[in-house]
């Protein structure tokens, strides 16, 4: 742990402080890393209450200023910390960058294998000045024959056979969101806490490699295991075949579309009593799940054309009351309004700190969790490129006049 008082954590920007303290309060986290995994790693950190420090290039991190799907990188995953802005291809730069890693507890990056090393930012290397310290890899592949490859989310969910999954027969598509990535700097996380309790025993850190394919590998191990056990491959989603006898979206009476599931021969019962199919409750074919998996190519489509009939709103209503299984089909952008995310504090506003929006506020999701009841505040937003390089030069103990000159040759910004 380092010397940082709960008073120096206090972040730059608060909206929000937490009741208690929070669980890494006192963890300095160096953070080397752009786009997802790196980031998202870092802000787990970050929000359960680590001093977090961005290292960014002089003119600002590249995903800063993405466009399209990109656009939301940067302000999703980088609340909560501090920004650094150095220049590792100056001398300056780079003592300035060993020097900081040199006082975490934790450094993680995401670079390309080899990157950190050419500066002297590598494990080794920092392990050295500070042997406490625990250093957390996030790369494309653990070591071994793909480790040299260049590997993006979409990249493994292709060779990790999740796209396959995921789409239509013959039609890999990859899944709606940075799933590896986002996990990847999850289990990245994991790691490092994992650590920080070995090294209160052994006052030694370690070095943690977390890998997009092996995080895909991971989520599609179900489908693995479950061509050991039944000798028979996973279907592509679209095409499986279904575990439950109700258990799909269907199109109904208002141009709409809602997800329905029966799970269990109870919720069958419960489901064609509300309904009124009280033919189907009584058919000896339907009795048990495995009796109407078994008649889904006929039970479906009498399903669909019996539920056409009611609108969303109706069959949500009727699901609701009998505590059934059901959702409607959100997007994204839809879930700003969700009436359970706004009651129980799921999202929490930011200042934007970059693009046409800069300076405007923001609704950004949480971590998905409570902590003794409550959920983990944004305490301050989304740094802006180097806002907090003077302050963290100086705590390293560069005077001013260091500063200023560091500044003057562009070493820092």
């Amino acid at each position: 742990m380092t010397d940082t008082t709960p008073s120096d954590l206090a972040p730059h920007g608060a909206t929000s402080t937490p009741s208690k303290p929070l669980p890494l309060q006192g963890i300095r986290v160096v953070e080397f890393s752009h786009m997802v995994m790196g980031p998202a790693c870092g802000m787990v950190l970050a929000d359960l209450g680590a001093e977090v420090i961005k290292v960014e290039p002089v003119d600002g991190d590249r995903t800063r200023h993405l466009l399209g799907a990109g656009a939301g990188f940067f302000p999703m995953f980088n609340r909560n910390k501090k920004s650094v802005a150095i220049d590792l291809r100056q001398p300056e730069g780079v003592q300035a960058a060993i020097r900081l890693a040199a006082s975490a507890d934790v450094v993680l990056q995401n670079f390309k294998p080899g990157v950190m090393k050419k500066y002297g930012l590598d494990h080794a290397s920092l392990s050295r000045l500070n042997p406490g310290l625990i250093y957390v890899n996030h790369t494309g592949f653990l070591p071994g024959p793909y480790e040299h490859r260049t590997a993006l989310d979409e990249v493994v969910q292709m060779m990790g056979g999740l796209a396959y999954m995921t789409g239509r027969p013959d039609d890999p598509l990859r899944a709606g969101s940075s799933v590896n990535d986002i996990m990847g700097g999850m289990f990245g996380a994991i790691g490092a806490m994992a650590a920080l309790m070995q090294r209160a025993q052994t006052g030694l850190g370690q070095e943690i490699d977390a890998a997009l394919f092996e995080n895909n590998v991971f989520l599609v191990g179900q489908h693995m295991m479950q061509y050991a056990v039944t000798g028979q491959p996973a279907a592509p989603m679209p095409e499986r075949i279904s575990s439950w006898g109700l258990y799909d979206v269907f199109s109904v009476q208002d141009g709409t579309q809602i997800f329905l599931a029966a799970v269990s021969d109870a919720q069958w019962r419960t489901f064609c009593t509300a309904m009124g199919f009280d033919d189907l409750l009584a058919d000896p074919a339907l009795q048990t799940n495995n009796d109407r998996v078994r008649a889904r190519a006929t039970l479906m489509p009498d399903l669909r054309q019996r539920l056409a009939q009611h609108s969303a709103a109706h069959l949500a209503q009727v699901f609701e009351d009998h505590q059934l299984p059901y959702a409607p089909i959100s997007r994204p952008e839809q879930l700003f309004d969700d009436p359970h995310l706004l009651a129980t504090g799921g999202l929490a506003e930011v200042v934007l700190s970059d693009g046409d929006k800069a300076g405007q506020t923001a609704k950004t999701t949480l971590l998905p969790l409570r902590m003794d009841g409550e959920r983990l505040p944004v305490r301050s937003n989304p740094p802006k490129a180097g806002e907090h390089t003077v302050e963290l030069l100086a705590s390293l103990g560069y005077s001013a006049a260091e500063i200023e000159g560091m500044r003057q040759q562009q070493a820092v910004a």
